[in-house]
């Protein structure tokens, strides 16, 4: 499956029929088993739907860093971003990619 980021917001947790999904690195995430943390209300929620790359290499829960872009990151924090994949890899499955 490949979703713009535009279709990746239809799953943020609003819509109990949906699952909810991540952007991490090009890649989705199915998140849904940890809904109270990614789920509405929950303290990760502002990062399902969306591209967090940029947000998880900064360490940010900040909106304007809750995108893909990883322009002008530091090489330390493409490290934690790695780092943050590879958790995410060993927890949640892989369900699609983000279109370009």
């Amino acid at each position: 499956m490949e979703l713009t980021l535009d279709q990746l917001k239809q799953y943020d947790g609003t819509d109990p029929s949906n699952p909810i999904y991540i952007g991490v690195k090009g890649r989705i995430f199915d998140v849904s088993t940890a809904k109270p943390f990614y789920g509405p209300g929950g303290s990760y929620a502002m990062f399902a739907g969306k591209d967090a790359s940029r947000a998880l290499a900064k360490m940010s829960k900040n909106d304007e860093d809750v995108i893909g872009s990883l322009h002008g990151l530091t090489e330390k924090e493409l490290g934690i971003l790695d780092d943050w994949e590879k958790k995410f890899e060993a927890k949640y499955p892989i369900v699609g990619s983000l279109a370009a």
